[in-house]
């Protein structure tokens, strides 16, 4: 085949360094589109970035071209950066060091983005520990909680 072609689906979850809550209501929205534009630079394409006050998800399609480390450190540098630049009460703001990435088929891609939607409805009754920790169960993730927490 002359051509290289692909479609590697991703949900992508990482939060705020010590899981602080500083990503307000009021930048949530804006960050979210600012993400999706950093995507869109790199060759993904983001379905849904969405989240709370101190963790981000998002559905996108993993670039040819890209390893999944590559467009992460990207995504979080980038935004990072932006967040800095919004409020002198993010000045100092970090991501936690690691992340996230499980893969998914199109046929899972529905029941992700509702999912994604429904985050601060979700968080209403589970914390983001309780929600990676189920992520992990889920996409069957060995780890070390030692380090899972920064």
């Amino acid at each position: 085949m002359p051509q290289s072609l692909s479609k590697v689906l991703l949900h992508v979850v990482f939060s705020t360094k010590n899981r602080e809550n500083v990503i307000s209501n009021n930048i949530q929205p804006k960050l979210n589109a600012y993400i999706s534009g950093v995507c869109r630079k790199f060759e993904s394409q983001a379905f849904r970035v969405g989240g709370t006050d101190n963790h981000v998800h998002i559905a996108c399609s993993l670039p040819r071209t890209l390893t999944i480390s590559k467009l992460l450190e990207e995504l979080k540098k980038s935004s990072s950066k932006w967040l800095k630049a919004q409020d002198h009460i993010l000045k100092s703001f970090s991501w936690q060091a690691g992340y996230g990435a499980f893969s998914l088929g199109q046929s899972q891609m529905d029941d992700l983005l509702k999912y994604i939607d429904n985050q601060k409805e979700h968080h209403k009754v589970k914390t983001y520990k309780e929600e990676l920790m189920d992520l992990l169960h889920k996409y069957n993730i060995e780890y070390d909680e030692r380090y899972l927490w920064d």
